[in-house]
């Protein structure tokens, strides 16, 4: 590894600029926060998170439709990360302590148990997550989808944040493959999620960059192909169709989401009679988890970092997923360097 960061800094002096790199995938993020690999780099390589944590991304009017259902009295299921996620008054934990009837699940299987097949399945996640709830959806289960595609979002990144090359996410290309990221015209690698593996990506892109080259490579051939997994494809296109979704920090994006195929199983027509008397969403003002997801500041750089706002008192999504929010990465490794 110490050749390897050689290589990095010698190759880093040819280039008479600075460089700003995005790591896209919240399993990057944290390794690249617990190892410190942003300290190791070259002065002029900056290394910086993207909008790659599906909790943090998801639009705080989703957020609020499902507390509304939920205190409606209609029985929801959640994964544990979004049951802490503020909405514009509560949140899903808050809900369920106020008596709403929301089931807390660790995998999506666990939606076709008896006593969950009647819940709202809360689908959030992007391409590696999508294919799960197509099979809940084959199995009968209601869904409401906040579901995310990733190539639309590093589009309107490399468009509003100026970033020269992209860490490609390893496990949404295991489900896509390489040949999306094509069209965003500037150098990407998709990696592994080892220091080693990590830094190889960082090499290959100044690699690129030096030379004037836009390529995708396929660092992670072990696991990735071109092609992506063509039966998990199938099975999302079966139940599901692409749709303009709002994200947290990067607003309305065209097709880049995932809706629900069948009426008959989509919680947003199910219960439109409920969800279009929901309240107009409001976001935090002082919270700037939005500027994080795209970019544009650090978590330190949040007032409310590690004061008001912590893992267990969050007041912005980044600070909810202890694997993939910047702010919660950055918060614990922060701890541990200061005791």
């Amino acid at each position: 590894m110490n050749e390897l960061l050689e290589n990095i800094h010698t190759l880093a002096k040819t280039i008479p600029r600075n460089i700003t790199l995005m790591e896209v995938c919240g399993g990057h993020t944290n390794t690249v926060m617990k190892y410190g690999i942003r300290d190791i780099l070259p002065k002029n390589v900056r290394l910086i998170s993207g909008p790659g944590c599906p909790v943090c991304v998801t639009a705080q009017e989703d957020i609020d439709a499902m507390i509304a259902l939920a205190r409606s009295g209609l029985p929801i299921a959640s994964y544990a990360d979004m049951m802490h996620v503020p909405g514009t008054k509560l949140s899903l934990d808050k809900a369920k302590e106020q008596g709403a009837d929301v089931a807390v699940i660790a995998s999506a299987t666990e939606m076709l148990k008896e006593e969950n097949k009647h819940r709202i399945f809360f689908a959030i996640g992007f391409e590696t997550t999508t294919p799960m709830t197509a099979y809940l959806l084959e199995h009968g289960v209601t869904v409401y989808s906040a579901h995310k595609t990733m190539p639309e979002p590093m589009k309107a990144v490399v468009q509003d944040t100026k970033v020269d090359a992209f860490i490609g996410p390893g496990h949404v290309s295991c489900i896509i493959g390489t040949q999306a990221y094509k069209e965003l015209g500037v150098p990407l690698v998709v990696a592994g999620f080892e220091p080693e593996q990590i830094l190889h990506a960082v090499y290959l892109l100044l690699q690129m960059i030096a030379q004037g080259k836009k390529e995708v490579i396929n660092d992670y051939d072990e696991v990735v192909k071109e092609e992506g997994n063509l039966k998990a494809q199938n099975l999302i296109a079966r139940h599901l169709i692409p749709c303009d979704s709002l994200w947290r920090g990067l607003g309305l994006l065209p097709n880049s989401g995932m809706e629900v195929r069948s009426d008959k199983q989509n919680a947003k027509i199910l219960y439109k009679n409920i969800l279009e008397k929901q309240e107009a969403s409001k976001e935090n003002p002082i919270c700037r988890c939005a500027e994080i997801l795209k970019g544009h500041c650090e978590p330190q750089d949040c007032p409310l970092f590690g004061k008001s706002c912590t893992p267990k008192t969050p007041k912005g999504a980044c600070m909810v997923s202890e694997a993939e929010g910047a702010c919660a990465i950055a918060y614990q490794y922060k701890k541990q360097e200061e005791n």
